[in-house]
């Protein structure tokens, strides 16, 4: 195994790696078993560590957070595209998940950094029961009153499962906590990987916090799925028909994080997601 370890979506050169989402990045010349990627995933101890097969016409991709397997991890992708970057140079990769075919695309920034965006699997959003939305609401001590009411509560996808709520106050959303085991609990109950929690300071900048118990890890200071299903579902209520967005996250937790998602028209249609990467020394 060879193992690299980037933080993705850094908001900008000086912050380095204090900014942005930590990943491992593995490269394999086969695929270990999933008791050792659990294994490696854990020992590093990041939200996500991404292991990497070539094959004929891309790389084989596989995403293990601490406790356990998930579908698709932006940040870990974008990790990843920053580590082929400098391996192989700039230029878009084909990459094989476990249930779709994405790219990402490895680009130069500055004279010795890398950025990197990755084409995210389809987008499609759906109804959540009222009584699991209101045993989440509980769960974080939130009422309707503190709702922004203009983004209802959804499931979103972008390759993984997240329920999207919105609040009206920026304050609120730096208030926010959990019970550990329990939000694990609730995210089982719907095959969630986080809650993501936004506010709306415009029609398209947010500010964003995501929880991802289930994984192992209590808050995530940057989620390139979550972003990309947050701008398939913006798109989906008519917020915005087309066009990009900006997160800022990590900034509740000391490790400001900037994602930028970019979209057409086209319904369930890929997301760009992009951000800037740093090496961990």
């Amino acid at each position: 195994m060879d193992i690299m370890k980037i933080s993705a979506f850094t908001p900008d050169a000086a912050q380095g790696a204090a900014g942005g989402n930590p990943a491992g990045v593995v490269f394999v010349d086969s695929m270990p078993d999933e008791a050792r990627m659990l294994s490696v995933a854990s020992g590093l101890g990041y939200s996500e560590t991404a292991f990497l097969l070539p094959l004929d016409d891309g790389w084989r991709v596989r995403y293990f957070a601490p406790r356990q397997e998930v579908p698709f991890c932006g940040h870990a992708t974008i990790a990843l595209g920053a580590a082929l970057g400098r391996r192989f140079g700039a230029g878009i990769y084909p990459l094989a998940l476990n249930h779709a075919r994405i790219t990402v695309e490895a680009m130069a920034a500055g004279d010795t950094g890398w950025a990197a965006a990755l084409q995210s699997p389809p987008t499609r959003t759906r109804l959540l029961p009222d009584g699991y939305i209101r045993a989440v609401l509980d769960e974080f001590g939130l009422t309707a009153a503190d709702l922004d009411h203009r983004l209802p509560v959804r499931l979103i996808h972008g390759g993984a499962n997240h329920m999207v709520v919105a609040l009206a106050s920026r304050r609120r959303l730096s208030q926010l906590g959990y019970h550990f085991a329990r939000g694990a609990a609730l995210q089982a109950e719907q095959s969630l990987v986080t809650f993501s929690f936004i506010h709306a300071e415009t029609d398209t900048r947010f500010h964003a916090r995501n929880f991802f118990a289930i994984g192992g890890a209590y808050e995530d200071p940057a989620t390139g799925a979550a972003a990309a299903a947050l701008a398939g579902y913006l798109r989906e209520i008519h917020w915005l028909e087309a066009g990009t967005i900006e997160i800022t996250q990590g900034e509740d937790m000391g490790r400001p994080s900037l994602i930028r998602a970019s979209f057409d028209a086209e319904p369930g249609g890929s997301v760009r997601v992009a951000g800037l990467t740093a090496p961990i020394v």
